[in-house]
C-alpha cells in the first residue's frame, strides 16, 4: 500500500535545508511524509537491523567452529595481520633472533610466514606451515626424472614418516652410478630408467642433495614400468636379468629394493658383487641401441631376433663417418693458392664431370691450407680431371691432382753411391745433370750425382757423390760461389744423417731447411709431398 503523503505547492525549509520525503530519504522539494509514514519506516528498519545482527553472529560462530581445531595461531589468520618472509620484525643487536627470524644488517627479518612473538629480548616468528628439512640419514622417496651416463636425478616426492612437501632447494637429488647397486654398471640406464620410483638414503644435504641406494637392502626401485610398452615390470630372475614385462616379454635389470611392489626379499635378485655374463656384456656393447626405448607398436614380438643399429662415429672423431666413395673417384688437389676457395675449385673441376663433393680444407681462422678434395660419381671423370689438371698453373702455382685413396707409388729408394755427399744449390733451371757432374769432376773423382726434379723440371739444386779419398772441404771451397749458367752456385758437405752445414763463404754451423726438404724428396723418389717450412734453427 503506498505511503500517505500530502501535497504542498512550495515546501518550507528548516534551517536552510529541504525536508526529506518518502521512505527512500531522497531530497524532494515537493513531498513531505506524514508522521504515520515516518513511524512505519522506522519500525521496518529496526526489524531489518535485528535480523542482520543475528545472521552475522551465526556466521561468526560457524567460522570459528571450522578453525577451532587448527589452534590459536591458525584462527588468528582470519582476523590478524601476518608477517611474510623478508619483513622487518625487530632491531639488532638490541634484540636477538629467534626461530623463524634471521639477522640482516641492523634488522631482524622474518624467514617464514607467521605471527611475531617477543619475549626476553628475543623475537621469533611462529610459522603457520611447518617446513620439511631433509637431513643426512633421512630416507626419501623419489621419481627418476633424468638419466645421464654417470648420474641420475631424482625428484623428491616425500620423506618417510613426513607428509610434507620438500622445500625448493631440496626438491631434486643427485644419484651417482656407483651408488646404485653393488655391481659394475656401464651406465645408469643399465639399472634405472625414467619414471622409476625409488627409495634412497640421504648422504649429503648441501650444497646439493645426494642419495644412495647401494648400502641399504631396503633402498632401490619400488615401482618400474616397461620402457617399451609401459606395463608394470614384475620381478623374475633369468640370468643377469631380474625383471620381465608381462605384456611384451621384455627382460631387463633394475636395482630392486626389498619391498618392490608389494613383495619382499627382491634385493637378492640384484646379484650383488657378481660379474655380468658374456651374453650380457655383449648386449651392453651394442651401445646406445641396447638402451634405446622402442615404442610398443614398433616392436614385433613374434619370435624373430631384434636387430640393433650401430652408431659409428668414425673412430671417435665425434662426428658421423663420411660416406666412402667408389675407388678412384676421390681426388686430392695440392699446391693450391691461398686465394682458391671451395667455389673456385668446384668451378675448375666441374667441367670434367658430375661431382658429389668438393671442399678446400681450411684452418680455424678460415684460411685455406693449400689443398682440397674433389669426389666424382664416375671414375672416368676423375681420370679425365687428373689428365687435364695435374700440373696446371692456377693463380701462378702449379697444382697436383692425384687419386686420394691410392697410396702414392714410391719407387725403391735409390742406393746411394759410396763416397762423400756434396750439396750443390742455387743452380739454374737449365743446368742439367751432366753439367753438374762436370762441375765437380774438375776437382775430384765423381762416383754419382742426382739432380732433384719436379714434374720433369729441375728444382735448382742437387747432390754429387765424390770418392771417399777426396778432400771434400777443398772441393767445396773450389766450387762454392762459382758462376754456372749465369748463377753463382752454393756448395756444402751434406750430412748423411739429416741436414747439412752450409755457409755461403765455405762453411758454417747453420742447418739448411731446404736441404732437409730436398733429402726427404730424394728419399720419396724426387717428387715428395711438400711440407710447411719450419722456423730456422740457430
Amino acid at each position: 500500500m503506498p505511503k500517505q503523503v500530502m501535497w504542498k505547492p512550495w515546501p518550507p525549509t528548516t534551517a536552510g535545508r529541504p525536508k526529506l520525503c518518502c521512505a527512500l530519504h531522497s531530497v524532494c522539494p515537493w513531498f513531505t511524509p506524514t508522521n504515520e509514514a515516518v513511524d512505519a519506516t522506522r519500525r521496518s528498519s529496526a526489524a531489518v537491523s535485528s535480523a542482520s545482527r543475528l545472521r552475522n553472529a551465526f556466521k561468526r560462530r560457524v567460522r570459528e567452529a571450522r578453525t577451532r581445531h587448527l589452534g590459536v595461531a591458525r584462527r588468528d589468520f582470519m582476523t590478524t595481520s601476518l608477517v611474510t618472509p623478508g619483513a622487518i620484525v625487530g632491531a639488532h643487536p638490541a634484540q636477538t633472533a629467534g626461530p623463524g627470524t634471521a639477522v640482516h644488517g641492523n634488522d631482524l627479518i622474518a624467514t617464514v610466514l607467521g605471527h611475531v612473538h617477543e619475549g626476553d629480548g628475543t623475537v621469533s616468528v611462529e610459522a603457520l606451515n611447518h617446513v620439511l628439512d631433509i637431513k643426512v640419514g633421512d630416507v626419501v622417496i623419489g621419481i627418476v626424472d633424468k638419466v645421464n651416463e654417470k648420474n641420475a636425478e631424482l625428484v623428491i616426492v616425500s620423506l618417510e614418516g613426513q607428509n610434507l612437501p620438500p622445500v625448493a632447494n631440496q626438491l631434486r637429488a643427485q644419484l651417482r652410478v656407483t651408488d646404485i647397486v653393488d655391481r659394475y654398471l656401464h651406465q645408469v640406464s643399465d639399472a634405472l630408467r625414467r619414471r622409476d620410483v625409488c627409495r634412497a638414503v640421504v648422504t649429503a644435504a648441501s650444497p646439493v642433495l645426494r642419495v644412495d641406494m647401494r648400502n641399504d637392502p631396503a633402498s632401490g626401485v619400488l615401482h618400474a614400468l616397461c620402457h617399451h610398452c609401459g606395463s608394470m615390470m614384475v620381478p623374475d630372475q633369468n640370468g643377469d636379468w631380474n625383471m620381465q614385462c608381462p605384456t611384451c616379454d621384455e627382460r631387463t635389470f633394475r636395482a630392486l629394493a626389498d619391498g618392490y611392489g608389494t613383495g619382499e626379499g627382491h634385493a637378492a635378485l640384484n646379484g650383488a658383487g657378481k660379474r655380468w655374463t658374456g651374453a650380457t656384456e655383449a648386449h651392453f656393447a651394442k651401445g646406445p641401441a641396447a638402451r634405446a626405448s622402442f615404442l610398443a607398436e614398433d616392436v614385433r614380438e613374434d619370435g624373430r631376433p631384434r636387430s640393433y643399429p650401430r652408431f659409428d662415429t668414425g673412430g671417435g672423431g665425434g662426428g658421423q663417418r663420411r660416406q666412402r666413395s667408389a675407388p678412384g673417384c676421390r681426388l686430392f688437389i695440392g699446391g693450391l693458392d691461398r686465394g682458391v676457395d671451395t667455389d673456385k675449385l668446384r668451378e675448375l673441376f666441374s667441367a670434367h664431370g658430375d661431382m658429389t663433393d668438393c671442399v678446400v680444407m681450411t684452418d680455424d681462422a678460415g684460411t685455406s691450407r693449400g689443398f682440397g678434395f674433389v669426389t666424382y660419381g664416375d671414375k672416368a671423370h676423375a681420370d679425365a680431371a687428373i689428365a687435364a689438371l695435374d700440373g696446371k698453373r692456377i693463380n701462378g702455382r702449379r697444382i697436383g691432382v692425384r687419386d686420394a685413396d691410392q697410396k702414392r707409388e714410391r719407387g725403391e729408394r735409390k742406393p746411394q753411391p759410396k763416397g762423400t755427399k756434396l750439396y750443390v744449390g742455387n743452380l739454374s733451371f737449365d743446368t742439367g745433370l751432366d753439367a753438374l757432374k762436370s762441375l765437380v769432376a774438375e776437382h775430384a773423382n765423381v762416383v754419382g750425382a742426382d739432380l732433384v726434379m719436379d714434374n720433369g723440371r729441375s728444382k735448382g739444386f742437387g747432390f754429387v757423390f765424390i770418392a771417399e779419398d777426396a778432400d771434400a772441404a777443398k772441393v767445396v771451397e773450389a766450387i762454392n760461389g762459382k758462376e754456372v749458367d749465369g748463377r753463382k752456385i752454393r756448395a756444402d758437405i751434406a750430412k748423411q744423417g739429416g741436414g747439412g752445414k752450409r755457409g755461403g763463404g765455405g762453411g758454417g754451423n747453420r742447418r739448411s731447411s731446404r736441404e732437409e726438404r730436398a733429402k726427404r724428396e730424394e728419399a720419396e723418389g724426387g717428387g715428395g709431398k711438400r711440407r710447411r717450412r719450419g722456423p730456422k734453427r740457430s
